[in-house]
């Protein structure tokens, strides 16, 4: 694994081209990442994830985000349509059992949808804890407005994911809730005090910090780093992430492509380097903006590495469950929203 550069790629279509299948060969990213793009019917997913391994030469965790909601990149009819975040929080509201329940339930089926491509990573659960009037990019994506019920919720999704073998990424770490704009198209600046922070979104990351992945949000928050977005900052990643939240895990950027960040891909990736996050994301899958993260992206090393290497031994460790027993199970908690 010492070849594996420390980034995660997306790709153009429904299978490699010539151009990206020599790109990733020669660069090794360590990772893949699908998006709606790359999806158009079940024999085809499972191709184009064996191809993007064999473009490298070994066994690539290949991620995607399939959240429920609106958030979900495979759709019905190749998989079924499962509900938001929010309406699983609404079941929660209503019995606290049942919602964890739920949300395990939910992530356990995602399991074994995946697992069936060849994926076997989720970009699951989503630990922002949004406040009123912030921006609807969170919205339904998020349990509640009370962090303890995000963690718990996070906790009992992050579960089920790993029951099937499939490992989940926290997100947005440390909190997108309360931006006002939605950072694929602008930077938010959010000016609550640490204390703020400390006290609403800090905490669903700290009840989960001892997963192995997490993603960072392109946020700043004024009262930490007034200059920079998290994903860059050295001062939030350092102080906030590894420091007051304690996470130790893979620390993967947000989409380096969103425009809340600024300068060229090559510039972003290398600030996102810089800042501290283990793995830089870059998912369009245009090949321009590829060869200049690339550029800028070393080999895994360090610290970094350790961390990817118990990331590749935590894959695939399912436990064996009745699928349909599940399903059903699942069905009959729906209801209750």
């Amino acid at each position: 694994m010492t070849d594996a550069k420390a980034m995660i790629l997306g790709c153009s279509g429904l299978t490699l081209t010539a151009d990206e299948i020599s790109l990733y060969r020669n660069e090794q990213p360590w990772g893949f990442i699908l998006f709606g793009r790359n999806i158009g019917e079940p024999a085809q997913i499972a191709d184009l994830v064996a191809q993007m391994r064999d473009s490298v030469g070994r066994r690539a965790p290949v991620f995607i985000d399939q959240e429920g909601g609106r958030v979900q990149r495979i759709r019905p009819p190749i998989l079924d349509k499962y509900p938001s975040a929010q309406l699983l929080g609404a079941i929660y509201r209503e019995d606290r059992e049942k919602g964890r329940r739920a949300a395990w339930l939910m992530s356990r089926l995602h399991a074994f949808d995946l697992s069936r491509f060849g994926i076997d990573v989720d970009c699951l659960p989503v630990l922002d804890v949004p406040v009123e009037g912030s921006s609807n990019v969170i919205g339904d994506r998020a349990y509640a407005f009370d962090p303890a019920v995000v963690a718990d919720m996070g906790r009992a999704a992050a579960e089920g994911l790993k029951a099937g073998g499939v490992l989940p990424v926290m997100k947005h770490m440390p909190g997108h809730g309360r931006g006002m704009a939605d950072s694929h198209h602008e930077l938010p600046v959010v000016h609550a005090s640490r204390a703020e922070l400390e006290a609403h979104d800090f905490p669903p990351f700290i009840a989960l910090k001892d997963e192995l992945m997490a993603m960072t949000c392109h946020i700043v928050y004024t009262a930490i780093d007034p200059e920079r977005p998290a994903t860059t900052s050295r001062k939030v990643i350092e102080e906030i992430i590894r420091g007051h939240i304690g996470f130790e895990g893979l620390l993967i950027s947000d989409d380096s492509s969103m425009n809340a960040l600024k300068g060229t891909l090559g510039e972003r990736a290398a600030n996102i380097a810089a800042g501290g996050c283990d793995i830089v994301l870059h998912c369009n899958g245009l090949m321009d903006e590829m060869k200049q993260v690339v550029a800028e992206a070393y080999p895994l090393a360090g610290r970094a590495l350790q961390r990817a290497r118990a990331v590749e031994a935590a894959l695939g460790k399912a436990k064996a469950a009745d699928e349909a027993a599940l399903r059903a199970e699942f069905a009959a908690l729906l209801p209750m929203v």
